[in-house]
């Protein structure tokens, strides 16, 4: 006899729940945003690439700088399952100075991060600082223009693989199926 009383008890609480229509249940809705929300971004481990062979190098433009060149290796490119493009970058100065890092962008959330230096001897150099900065207010413009011309593109496809990436930098800044 008890336990006919718990179960109509049970069918008296949980039946107006059933005849409820799912969309009209905003707790399993907000339960449903916290736990999707909860799940912070996570950065995928890094493996520093091959350093890189003049022949993979590709050129790219930034602003109307002629007397500095931009340089991508195109084998170092990568998409991460984290949504970071991961790329070496070779500048090189007027005078021939060169700078080579390895360095991440973040679509996503329009920032960089720079995980490690060339040396001249062709090894790398970790960077001190594992931070992630804003492009906003950056004075590197060649960041700028990877994110806002190249990779980044409002209204172009996302770039989904290295091969997307090699196209949009060989193309000029947007992927060659997209131009109208």
């Amino acid at each position: 006899m008890r336990s006919f009383k718990v179960v109509r008890w049970f069918l008296a609480l949980a039946l107006p729940l059933f005849s409820m229509p799912l969309f009209s249940m905003p707790f399993l809705a907000e339960g449903f945003d916290a736990e999707f929300e909860e799940k912070p971004w996570a950065e995928i481990e890094v493996q520093l690439p091959a350093f890189p062979e003049t022949e993979n190098l590709i050129a790219f433009r930034v602003g109307y700088h002629t007397d500095t060149k931009y340089l991508i290796d195109g084998n170092s490119l990568s998409v991460g399952p984290d949504g970071v493009i991961r790329y070496t970058l070779l500048v090189i100065s007027a005078s021939g100075a060169k700078n080579i890092s390895y360095e991440g962008l973040r679509c996503a959330t329009a920032e960089r991060r720079l995980y490690a230096f060339g040396r001249s001897d062709k090894t790398w150099s970790k960077a001190r600082s594992n931070q992630w900065v804003r492009l906003q207010g950056s004075t590197n413009t060649h960041h700028v223009d990877l994110y806002s011309n190249y990779f980044c593109v409002v209204g172009a496809p996302d770039i989904r693989s290295a091969d997307d990436a090699r196209r949009v930098l060989r193309s000029g800044g947007r992927l060659p199926d997209t131009a109208s």
